[in-house]
């Protein structure tokens, strides 16, 4: 590739000195990716012409693996980048990816309570353009109030004793940060978040129910998210899937999946299982109430649960 420009999904984002690790690692794998396949070459043409593993270059088109400068430029001129610009952009980027993290979720204060792949969300979640969360058994974490937050944190912490105190404390604060991290922004995302109905049936308490779903309606109503409630009728959507956010970073085509259960989480990249969620979320969002209906429902949830409270 000759003239040296860069595929749409590195050309389309500029780097930013600002710019956070799992961003620019990602940016940097798509990019090397889609170069070797302009250039019409295998993996194993490239690890051949370098005197490389196989492995190497598998790990490092997957993001396992960082790249050094030197072995970016040489794999850069293999696979035929000219321009200076182009190379010193996808350096940068290789800087960028090798850079601790330097945000507030990882001092020393969370950096030990918080799983990998939830270090990488959120730095995936301040660069998205679009989040769309399917939450089958309970408000998603980061749309949680305090009380509800640390009702559901205490329940692994104290009955179950799966988390210490100073985990429940630390990924209370985590949750509310997120939420500020996500919603406060100027530039904030487009949140589509598909609850199923039996989420406004599932609580911590009336007064902490009334307090959550009061909460989740400011946001509803200040537009910060659009509300989609998945009907009973649908009921297998609940057993069947799992909580997971697909989250767009610029465009549909350059997209991330987390998936969460009860033990673990994972942030994937595979344009496959990406796509197969996004069309899974669509359908969901076909066969959910719509945004009108989803907001009445939950207003008469709250006015339900008030008038539970009072009697």
């Amino acid at each position: 590739m000759v003239s040296g420009d860069l595929p749409a999904v590195t050309r389309d984002r500029h780097v930013m000195a600002s710019d956070l690790p799992a961003v620019a690692r990602r940016r940097l794998r798509l990019a090397i990716r889609a170069l070797r396949e302009e250039a019409g070459l295998t993996q194993g043409e490239v690890a051949t012409a370098l005197d490389w593993s196989l492995s190497k270059v598998q790990r490092i088109e997957s993001g396992e693996v960082t790249v050094s400068g030197t072995d970016l430029r040489a794999l850069l001129d293999t696979l035929g980048v000219a321009d200076p610009a182009a190379i010193a952009e996808l350096v940068q980027d290789a800087r960028a990816a090798r850079r601790r993290v330097a945000g507030w979720w990882d001092t020393p204060r969370y950096r030990s309570h918080l799983t990998p792949a939830l270090m990488q969300l959120i730095q995936f979640e301040s660069q998205a353009t679009t989040i769309r969360v399917f939450a089958p058994a309970m408000v998603p974490g980061v749309l949680q109030t305090p009380r509800h937050a640390d009702a559901v944190l205490g329940f692994w912490n104290g009955e179950l004793g799966m988390i210490t105190d100073d985990q429940r404390v630390a990924r209370l604060e985590v949750r509310l940060r997120r939420r500020e991290h996500i919603f406060d922004r100027v530039d904030r995302p487009t949140f589509v978040l598909a609850i199923d109905e039996s989420v406004l049936y599932r609580t911590a308490g009336t007064e902490v129910a009334i307090e959550q779903f009061q909460h989740l309606m400011r946001h509803v109503t200040d537009g910060k998210i659009i509300l989609r409630i998945v009907p009973f009728a649908l009921a297998g959507l609940a057993v069947t899937l799992g909580s997971f956010s697909v989250l767009e970073l610029g465009s549909e085509n350059d997209s991330v999946l987390y998936r969460e259960s009860w033990a673990t989480d994972e942030v994937l990249h595979d344009p496959v299982l990406v796509s197969d969620h996004r069309r899974i979320f669509e359908a969901i969002e076909r066969r959910s109430y719509g945004a009108e209906r989803s907001s009445r429902l939950l207003e008469a949830r709250i006015a339900a649960l008030r008038a539970e409270f009072d009697s």
